[in-house]
């Protein structure tokens, strides 16, 4: 793997992991498409470490608070602050932690086809415009419910399924319960952490497993292209997704899935 190569190919992922686009569409085609090789598991780790990097940096005052306040709550068992928010996030992990190790095997081999990818890059696609065209987005994050942590969370579930989004689905339900787009937005992001943590690990061991080893130069040129379109990413995204909502993404989502269901 060239150093373009890898730049290319970590900005992809910096861009795509936070727009609801699906980021494993986008790594799974490009290099498909430009007739390119598998980039390989230490790749990936190193991407995802960067892109785990820029939303730690990013939002790191709330996540402080929300790690004071959590263990706060373990003494106190009461959710004061943002205690009912890191209590959330933590919750709303379970199902997809649950459902990838039961559906494993299948995610990585029969679920990586083109026309899965472009199919739920068209439904998913629709959903999300649908809740964000006729969700009330009246709510934040801090107003949450149990019930909006469990559709959200369960929601998260399907992001297992290549071209559905993580964070697009998670965006999906958020504002289908009522939040605002941008309390949609920051939810997702938070809900991403330990999701990317907890994959980011099982890819390492496997990687370390097989002793497969990369260059690290080309591993350090991952991360931090990756960590740096992350940031800018994410910060870009919050800033503006008030004010253009998410038909742009929607509209995205269904050219790129028509277009690999004509070449595929």
């Amino acid at each position: 793997m060239t150093y373009l190569h890898a730049l290319i190919l970590a900005l992809v992922q910096g861009i795509t992991e936070w727009l609801p686009i699906s980021s494993s569409a986008h790594l799974i085609l490009f290099p498909r498409l430009v007739g390119w090789s598998d980039q390989g598991l230490g790749f990936d780790v190193a991407v995802h470490a960067g892109s785990l990097v820029a939303v730690l940096i990013y939002f790191r005052a709330e996540l402080n608070a929300m790690a004071r306040d959590w263990a706060r709550s373990l003494l106190t068992r009461r959710l004061n602050g943002e205690a009912g928010l890191a209590w959330a996030v933590l919750l709303g992990t379970i199902p997809v932690g649950l459902a990838g190790l039961a559906f494993k095997d299948v995610v990585e081999t029969t679920l990586r086809d083109p026309h899965v990818l472009a199919w739920a890059l068209i439904g998913f696609g629709l959903l999300l415009w649908a809740a964000d065209r006729w969700g009330r987005r009246q709510r934040s994050e801090h107003q949450l419910t149990w019930r909006d942590v469990a559709i959200i969370g369960c929601a998260q579930a399907l992001a297992l399924i290549p071209g559905t989004s993580r964070s697009g689905i998670t965006m999906t339900a958020g504002l289908g319960v009522g939040w605002t787009r941008e309390a949609a937005a920051r939810f997702s992001f938070l809900l991403a952490i330990p999701v990317i943590v907890l994959a980011g690990g099982l890819d390492a061991v496997e990687v370390a497993r097989d002793r497969v080893h990369q260059p690290l130069d080309v591993l350090a040129v991952g991360f931090a292209a990756s960590g740096v379109s992350a940031y800018l990413c994410i910060r870009a995204f919050l800033a503006w997704i008030a004010r253009i909502g998410m038909t742009p993404f929607v509209a995205y989502r269904i050219v790129l899935g028509i277009l690999l269901l004509a070449v595929f």
